[in-house]
């Protein structure tokens, strides 16, 4: 039924070995672990018009939040109405609850398709191709090694081999544990910078039952091949760099690093330049205004010229100024 996915998959894995075999050995663990590498890489690259869509989502969500609220005590008792009401309030505004559950539902194909492609390659007999895989490249694929450990091992087959494989084991356990840590991480970190608050929203549900099955994880990378485990690692790995970038360099609003990126704009100066100091230990311009006004005036000088007394004439009697004889 996803043959033609498989086939997909495949194809681009065979590409970008051959790419690499040009530089590393071909039948090297490097030649195959890198081609899941980049491959990982171009998706992620691929999907970024997908996260921003997300982050602008998540911030769509949140000033429609209050509103959503006030929906809420409205109609508490009425479920249906309450439904049609937030889904027109969401249409109106443009926003879209499940647009921030698109890079994940995109990254699901290739890593279902990626495990199955791998799961095949080490089941193959000799001489048996997988989909775009030729025989030649599935012997290679089989046996490549990075570290001592095969891109098809997994945990549980090395475990159970006999003789037993240490090698394999201990590099497919330390694979599971980084796995299952990189996802606990990616889930909490996605959601401590999720600026929505509104639970009934699905992207905020789907990211909470990640953060509870991200343990759960570890029990399933038990029976995954080494190949998909890199995969994983490596798009946990991108997510979080992604993520801490995005947000440092447009923190969502109402956040502190907001409010100060705001008020920097406002005064025209970048963020983080009040109040600082310079190389040569001078004080920034702002620190030199606040000085300015916090100094005591200085007294105004007395003046020193003589000043001027006119004697105004006193009003006198009628009788001294008619100069007759008063009666």
């Amino acid at each position: 039924m996803l043959d033609w996915l498989y086939e997909i998959v495949s194809q681009l894995i065979v590409w970008i070995h051959t790419a690499l075999s040009t530089v590393v050995p071909k039948n090297s663990g490097w030649a195959w672990g890198g081609s899941i590498i980049l491959l990982t890489v171009l998706l992620r690259l691929a999907l970024v018009p997908l996260f921003v869509k997300q982050i602008h989502a998540s911030r769509k969500m949140q000033e429609l939040n209050p509103k959503v609220q006030a929906l809420r005590k409205k109609y508490k008792n009425d479920k249906q109405r309450l439904n049609q009401e937030v889904m027109k309030l969401y249409q109106e505004n443009g926003a879209n609850p499940l647009s921030g559950c698109l890079p994940l539902l995109v990254q699901m194909p290739v890593f279902i398709g990626l495990f199955q492609v791998l799961k095949r390659i080490s089941d193959a007999d000799p001489g048996k191709g997988v989909f775009a895989v030729t025989p030649d490249l599935v012997q290679s694929a089989q046996k490549a090694n990075i570290f001592g450990a095969h891109i098809p091992d997994t945990f549980l087959n090395a475990w159970g081999a006999d003789p037993k494989s240490w090698t394999a084991i201990i590099v497919t356990g330390i694979a599971v544990v980084i796995s299952s840590c990189t996802t606990f991480f990616t889930v909490r970190a996605s959601m401590k910078r999720q600026p929505v608050t509104d639970d009934a929203n699905p992207m905020m549900q789907a990211q909470k039952m990640m953060v509870f099955l991200a343990p759960l994880f570890g029990l399933f990378g038990l029976g995954f091949p080494l190949g998909v485990l890199m995969y994983w690692v490596t798009s946990n790995s991108w997510t979080l760099a992604q993520q801490h970038y995005i947000f440092k360099r447009y923190p969502p609003p109402g956040t502190p690093a907001a409010e100060a990126s705001a008020a920097a704009a406002a005064k025209g100066k970048p963020a983080g330049t009040a109040g600082k100091a310079n190389a040569k230990g001078t004080a920034a311009p702002g620190a030199k205004t606040r000085l300015k006004k916090d100094a005591a005036p200085a007294p105004e000088p007395e003046d020193t010229k003589p000043k001027v007394v006119r004697n105004q004439p006193t009003r006198k009697p009628r009788s001294k100024r008619s100069g007759s004889q008063k009666r």
